[in-house]
């Protein structure tokens, strides 16, 4: 198995896309503060069970079997989409019919962020797990 197929990069891929998305879609929001009557917009995060049930086999010609009782079923492997739909509830309107909070707006891009970092940390730990793996860690 090549190591960036595996579930674990795909799914730290697409996560990473999809911050990158929300991080477009809330700096637009931003940008459209004095905007009259502009609501502004977020992406909606997939459900985790639906993740998990869109798991399936690896197509591999190598089969893992539990030797033991303590081990892990590492079955599951699958490419993983983490784009949402489209959200417009909005917290208050000013006069002009602007529905944009900016300290919302700053408190999801912080959000973003730290997911985005966590991400990126999560992305840096398995590939140094392989490296390891390999016997190339450095």
């Amino acid at each position: 198995m090549v190591p960036t197929q595996a579930a674990v990069f795909q799914l730290l891929s697409a996560r990473m896309t999809w911050l990158g998305q929300r991080e477009a879609v809330l700096g637009q929001n931003v940008a459209n503060a004095d905007t009259p009557d502009f609501r502004p917009k977020d992406l909606r995060e997939e459900d985790f069970e639906r993740l998990v049930g869109a798991l399936g086999r690896p197509a591999s010609r190598l089969s893992v079997r539990a030797t033991h009782p303590t081990h892990l079923d590492a079955e599951p492997v699958a490419r993983i989409g983490l784009a949402g739909a489209w959200q417009t509830t909005v917290f208050e309107t000013a006069p002009d019919g602007n529905a944009v909070v900016l300290e919302e707006q700053m408190a999801k891009l912080g959000e973003t962020a730290l997911a985005y970092q966590t991400t990126t940390n999560l992305y840096q730990k398995y590939l140094g797990m392989v490296r390891t793996a390999l016997g190339t860690a450095r």
